[in-house]
């Protein structure tokens, strides 16, 4: 049985697979529960598109993101500077209700003697986004993924996104959340952490 026909989740040694008419039944089973009538026209074909949507947005639970990082170039002429990679648009969605999570990522690394392709950076961006997700870990995640694999000697990643399930819900109200995760160079060098800063937030 493929993809197509499972949702896994990233740990699949401790849970079932789903199979996929079971998603589509309970999708059904919330459109009744809300006050909908899932046979009529333009409902009878939500419960598959929703199962496919689903696949999509946690895409990421099918991705290794230390993989991502793993080709580096050595040819570096001596560069020995901060790399920073700005303004990373993804879509996440919040694990607590399953809200749409929009923003930007900001990453950034001090490399010893190695460096990586700059899609690689956004790709490792996206597979940690397309995963629930609250935005402290995700910020966390990425940076430590980075610091880890590149063996840098300092990480970084700063995160701005808007929360759905604060904007459509609860206290329904329009803001931005900010956070930042450090590691190696970027927490004890002020220097190194002064011009990450001054890059991405100026």
């Amino acid at each position: 049985m493929d993809v197509e026909e499972l949702i896994l989740h990233s740990d699949t040694q401790s849970r079932e697979p789903v199979d996929r008419r079971e998603v589509e039944e309970s999708i059904r089973k919330l459109l009744v529960w809300v006050g909908e009538d899932p046979t009529r026209e333009g409902l009878r074909d939500t419960p598959r598109r929703v199962a496919d949507a689903f696949l999509d947005y946690c895409e990421g639970y099918r991705v290794d993101p230390r993989s991502l990082l793993e080709r580096t170039f050595e040819e570096v002429n001596g560069y020995h500077d901060i790399v920073v990679l700005q303004d990373i648009r993804f879509e996440s969605m919040c694990e607590h209700h399953l809200a749409p999570v929009i923003g930007k990522a900001h990453v950034a690394y001090l490399p010893k003697s190695r460096v990586v392709g700059i899609s690689k950076l956004a790709r490792v961006v996206e597979c940690f986004a397309r995963r629930l997700q609250i935005q402290e870990r995700m910020t966390c995640d990425i940076a430590e993924t980075i610091y880890e694999v590149l063996d840098a000697r300092g990480a970084a990643c700063i995160i701005e996104a808007s929360h759905f399930c604060m904007k459509c819900r609860g206290v329904r109200k329009e803001s931005s959340m900010t956070t930042q995760h450090l590691l190696g160079a970027f927490v004890t060098d002020r220097n190194v952490r002064g011009d990450f800063h001054r890059i991405v937030l100026s």
